[in-house]
């Protein structure tokens, strides 16, 4: 049993779950058109500032605070945190992105589990009555499996660097080892993000990525377009 904990951790961080994570760059795309980002580097400036910037302070503190609250049986508190993150999210193409990835980790992660409050959860967000954020799903899926606030917010970091590292390499002539030399030097920062993470609360909640919001508002209007975001 001691072992179960982190094989479910390593399940859902993976890039093989089907959360659709790949239809989407979060910007990365129209930093690339744009000559902003080019190559390797450029890549590991870009995410340096996401995960500083959003996936540290925005979502993986609200991943944290979903499992905590799911842990409690507190629907209230992740309610809250869905809606926070909605007002937080002003590009609509990463709004969208967001919503639908999560409404994906809901239902799968109510498969596996068998648990009844995700998938009244995701009746609600279905029904348009919540937003059904990724951050909240991921941390709710924690919650459900007793992972620990930085083990939630670490695999919610880490899958979210690595997609962004596989849209790179689609976007960009960037190999398979310079993509997971990118992703292998973010480790450091990404536990620091994630210890972070692991200490706020659902009052904590802070993003400032102004360069990647403007870029991902001009996203829909690229001429030609790989992802959805």
């Amino acid at each position: 049993m001691a072992d179960a904990v982190p094989l479910s951790v390593l399940h859902f961080a993976d890039s093989a779950f089907p959360a659709g994570g790949y239809a989407h760059s979060f910007g990365l795309e129209s930093h690339c058109q744009s000559g902003v980002v080019g190559d390797a580097e450029g890549v590991r400036r870009f995410l340096i500032v996401h995960l500083e910037g959003s996936a540290g302070p925005t979502d993986a503190t609200a991943a944290v605070v979903a499992a905590h609250a799911r842990r409690r049986g507190d629907e209230g508190t992740c309610r809250d945190v869905d809606e926070r993150l909605e007002a937080m999210k002003p590009v609509r193409t990463f709004r969208e992105a967001s919503r639908q990835m999560g409404r994906q980790t809901l239902a799968v992660a109510a498969t596996l589990t068998g648990d009844r409050e995700l998938g009244r959860y995701l009746e609600e967000v279905n029904a348009g009555r919540l937003p059904g954020h990724h951050a909240v799903a991921f941390g709710m899926a924690g919650g459900v499996l007793g992972w620990t606030g930085r083990q939630v917010a670490l695999a919610y970091l880490y899958s979210a660097t690595a997609l962004l590292v596989g849209a790179a390499q689609r976007l960009l002539p960037i190999g398979q080892t310079q993509g997971q030399r990118v992703l292998w030097g973010l480790h450091p920062l990404m536990e620091r993000l994630a210890a972070e993470a692991a200490g706020r609360g659902a009052g904590d909640l802070s993003g400032f990525t102004p360069a990647q919001e403007a870029r991902g508002m001009a996203h829909e209007r690229l001429p030609a377009r790989l992802f959805r975001s």
